[in-house]
């Protein structure tokens, strides 16, 4: 008959396994891999006199993107030679020159002097400086004073060594050198006096007034002067150049306007700049000329003529 099994129910159980039976597919867990924890999960704390570890630290930058794009407005003197010889530099080379931007620059300097100074505000942004790069308008302006003053020898009957001497002195003194002493008399004064404290921002950027910005605003400043002085007065000399009441008042007032002209566009110069404080200083001076003008005129004293006599005899 063959053996015989006894029912399914009276069948003894298997012997319990320590660990249920995985999924088809799955290997069993090692038992000893099981018992001990991983290392990144063993206790930190083995003792009571142990110390929990320290988080870590994350710096955090404090500033804004802005503070550093403007750290190149910190301008240390070595950086300022190496732009004025790269700006000389590039003044021989005719075809980086911008001639058409600098004539309407001179234009809107004489009628709109704010509109060519929300044009540097746009430079500043995409160029990140507020000096000019191109030397157009010094290359312009000189070329202007040699033309004027070959203009006043000729008036004046200068000829030989004196016609080369006045054109040397009024390109190489009166423009060249007045210019530099003009802007760095500026530059000093408005970085060591005008610029917005920051010291209790720690994390701004220090700026710096450039040095050829301020001689940009200074060659800005002096087109208008020499419009009126050189090429305008050079029509009326014979009027200036006359004894009388009438010839002091025009000529007075015409180097007063002048003059004060020059300020308000120098001080339009660095109003503009967002760290600088205080820029109406620049219009201080349009006081004094004002109050020389009237004791000039009153006294009688035309100085056009004191001017053009001390410069051309």
């Amino acid at each position: 008959h063959g053996p015989s099994f006894p029912p399914a129910a009276s069948r003894p159980a298997p012997h319990a396994s320590a660990f249920p039976s995985p999924p088809l597919g799955v290997p069993p867990p090692c038992p000893t891999m099981a018992a001990v924890p991983p290392p990144s999960m063993t206790p930190a704390l083995s003792s009571p006199t142990a110390r929990p570890p320290k988080a870590a630290s994350v710096s955090i930058p404090v500033g804004n993107a802005h503070a550093h794009a403007d750290s190149s407005d910190s301008i240390m003197p070595v950086n300022n030679l190496t732009r004025f010889v790269e700006y000389i530099r590039r003044s021989f080379k005719y075809n980086h020159l911008d001639v058409d931007y600098t004539l309407w620059q001179m234009l809107y300097l004489c009628v709109s002097p704010f509109k060519v100074y929300r044009t540097t505000q746009y430079h500043r942004q995409t160029k990140n400086q507020w000096a000019r790069d191109d030397p157009a308008f010094i290359c312009v302006l000189a070329y202007f004073m040699v033309i004027a003053t070959t203009g006043y020898l000729i008036a004046f009957h200068k000829t030989g060594g004196a016609f080369v001497r006045g054109i040397l002195y009024g390109v190489v003194v009166d423009f060249a050198l007045v210019s530099v002493l003009v802007s760095t008399c500026f530059w000093y004064v408005a970085n060591a006096y005008l610029r917005i404290d920051h010291a209790s921002a720690s994390h701004t950027t220090e700026q710096r007034v450039e040095w050829l910005y301020a001689f940009d605003v200074h060659c800005n400043a002096f087109f208008p002067v020499f419009m009126l002085l050189y090429v305008g007065q050079y029509f009326v000399l014979a009027l200036v150049l006359k004894e009388g009441i009438l010839a002091t008042l025009f000529a007075n007032a015409l180097y007063a306007f002048s003059f004060s002209y020059y300020f308000y566009v120098t001080f339009l110069g660095y109003d503009i700049l967002p760290f600088l404080q205080y820029a109406a200083v620049f219009l201080y001076p349009i006081a004094v000329i004002c109050g020389f003008f009237l004791l000039s005129t009153i006294f009688g004293v035309n100085i056009a003529q004191v001017l053009l006599r001390s410069y051309y005899g």
